[in-house]
Formats: C-alpha cells, sequence, structure tokens
C-alpha cells in the first residue's frame, strides 16, 4: 500500500501513464487490467485501510490514496483532464452533491451497483452511490427522560422539552440534511415552525459536534440531542474512558417508527470524471457494496449497511431494528439550500 500526494508525484503520473484498463460497458463483468488505482478521500484513513487491504487482497489490485477533509473537490476541478484521481469516497449527501453540480464525476453503468444499492440511495444518473448508512437519531439521558418519553423528529419542538434539548450548529450537513427531511415531509412553512420551535427549547446555544451533545447530557445540560448513531459506537469502544461514561448515559431513540421512518444519510463515492483506471475504479465500488465490505462498515464505523442482502449483526444488531426514512436520499441535496434558509431565519 502507497499513501503519496499526488500533487508532486512522478512516479504515480509514471503509472498512470503506464496503467492499462478497458472500456467499460458492464461494471466488475468487465476486464480490469489496472495495477492501481487513486483514491481522493473525505474519509479518514483508520477508517479506510480495511477496506483497501480486503480490495488488493481479493483483486490484486493497489490503491494510492490522497486523505483531506476539506478541498478536495476544489483541487479536483483545478486539475482538470490531467487529475490523476480514479475513485472520490466521502460522506453525507451534501458532499456528493457538491461533486456532481462541478460535474467532476464520471455516470458509469453497472449491473452490481444498480443490484446492490436501492434506487433511493444512489443518484438518478449514476454519478455517486451510496456506500453506507448513517442513521441520525435521537439520544436522551437515562436518568432523566423516561423510555418512549420522545419518539418522533417533531417532538423536539414540543413545550415539555423547552431547555432540555442540545444540539450542534443547525447549518452543520447533518443537520441541514435533517431539516431537508422535515421540508420533504412536511413542507417549507411547518418545517420554519418546527425549527423555531426547536431552537426556543434549546438548553444552550448551538455548539460542538455530536460527542459534545453526548457530554451535555452526561453532564446534565440537557436531557435530549440528535446524533448520529455510529458516535455512540465510537464512544463506547473507544479508547477515552470520559466518552464510555457518556455512551453510558444516554439511550438511543430512533425517530418516526409509527409514521415515515428515521431521518438517514450515506457515505458513498463515485468514479473521478477524468479517470485512467476506470474499471478497476468500477470493481473497487462494487467490492464495497459486496457482503465482507459491507459488513466492515458495521464492524469499523458503526453505520449500517445500504446493500439489503446483508445482515446487520454484532453491535449494531444489539441496538435493535428501526424503520428507515425511505426518502431517496437526493432530495436531500434538491431541498438543502430551502433548509439552509429556514436554518438561518431561526437562528439555528
Amino acid at each position: 500500500m502507497i499513501y503519496v500526494d499526488f500533487s508532486g508525484s512522478q512516479i504515480i503520473r509514471k503509472l498512470i501513464a503506464g496503467a492499462c484498463f478497458m472500456a467499460l460497458a458492464g461494471g466488475a463483468s468487465a476486464a480490469v487490467a489496472a495495477e492501481k488505482i487513486n483514491i481522493y478521500s473525505h474519509r479518514q484513513q483508520v477508517l479506510i485501510q480495511p477496506f483497501l487491504d480486503a480490495f488488493t487482497a481479493k483483486t490484486g489490485i493497489e490503491t494510492n490514496v490522497v486523505y483531506a477533509a476539506k478541498g478536495l473537490a476544489q483541487r479536483l476541478k483545478a486539475e482538470g483532464p490531467a487529475s490523476p484521481a480514479d475513485v472520490i469516497l466521502t460522506v453525507d449527501i451534501a458532499r456528493l452533491a457538491e461533486y456532481a453540480d462541478l460535474d467532476l464525476l464520471a455516470p458509469i453503468q453497472s449491473k452490481i451497483l444498480t443490484e446492490n444499492i436501492p434506487s433511493r440511495l444512489r443518484a438518478d444518473d449514476n454519478r455517486w452511490f451510496g456506500l453506507s448508512e448513517r442513521a441520525r437519531i435521537l439520544v436522551t439521558s437515562k436518568s432523566r427522560v423516561a423510555d418512549g418519553e420522545i419518539a418522533d423528529l417533531e417532538d423536539l419542538a414540543k413545550p415539555e422539552w423547552k431547555g432540555r434539548i442540545c444540539s450542534r450548529a443547525g447549518s452543520h450537513d447533518y443537520n441541514r440534511a435533517l431539516v431537508a427531511s422535515m421540508i420533504a415531509a412536511h413542507g417549507e412553512a411547518a418545517t420554519e415552525a418546527w425549527a423555531g420551535g426547536v431552537v426556543a427549547n434549546l438548553a444552550r446555544k448551538p455548539q460542538g459536534n455530536d460527542r459534545s451533545q453526548a457530554k451535555a447530557i452526561f453532564q446534565g445540560l440537557c436531557d435530549v440531542a440528535v446524533m448520529n448513531s455510529y458516535y455512540y459506537g465510537n464512544m463506547k469502544f473507544g479508547d477515552k474512558a470520559d466518552q464510555k461514561e457518556w455512551a453510558q448515559s444516554i439511550r438511543l431513540v430512533f425517530t418516526n417508527q409509527s409514521n415515515r421512518g428515521n431521518h438517514m444519510n450515506i457515505s458513498g463515492g463515485g468514479v473521478a470524471k477524468y479517470a485512467k483506471n476506470k474499471a478497476a475504479a468500477i470493481a473497487f465500488l462494487e467490492f464495497l457494496t459486496e457482503e465482507k465490505a459491507q459488513q466492515l462498515y458495521g464492524e469499523i464505523n458503526f453505520e449500517y449497511p445500504v446493500n439489503p442482502a446483508v445482515t446487520v449483526n454484532g453491535e449494531l444488531a444489539s441496538w435493535g431494528k428501526f424503520k428507515p426514512d425511505a426518502l431517496p436520499i437526493e432530495r436531500l441535496a434538491d431541498l438543502a439550500p430551502k433548509a439552509q434558509m429556514i436554518i438561518d431565519r431561526v437562528g439555528w
């Protein structure tokens, strides 16, 4: 495995220039001649490495990765046709939509991807694909909130929760997508009224990340918070004793189980528009939707499989079965601008 920053690598340019790849007609069914693929990843190395190792072990194709939290889309755009990137990996529909809006992804045809990924979790034009699902849930204090006392996102605006809710900033991608899901369910006017109610019920100014909300509940600053469920697993099994205590103090609530289902987001990826190793890039995405990789998403970062044929096992299964919101994930990107305007108007 080689890790390089492509910007100054003559070696990689030579490798790319020498790579042999097949024109595509059928995804993984096409012959894959490339020996390496080049990946731009917003996801951390600690989360991605096991997938890369498993892919190389199965196919013999090595991977080179550029890791960065921000700026990869702008870099890819600036590189243009000379870009060495073959695959983009990221999280959240907002970032996938950014790549699509900048015309940085190639539409691809793959029977494996369309069979393994439900249509609601991939782009209509097949330029990006959800690879794992991330549940945005409520967490409540085990000691101060009874089991079943809050059930729906809509409940957050009810007067009984005044001064009892904590949240990160509303304009964060995770919360913007959640507000977009509310618009899809109720329309703009009702969502703005709801969001205003949530803000009125906040125990403190929006701040911190999802872990900070669990900490605030542990400290007694609030009783309810919104959180991506994988943070619970990471705190519970991480190496920080204080975060284990935060996790022990909260209860997971999968919301809206009697109506539309729990709000979901995705991690995902696509093939770069100017990929030089396109067959291998598609083979990599296909691998990520297969049984072994789909289980890894749950084992490494407590994310849910997108492939409906893959069973949820282990720790994830212990959190209980739930109904996910069936809203096409692309709608979250479509409604994001309206969601942001609501967030700005209510001061979330």
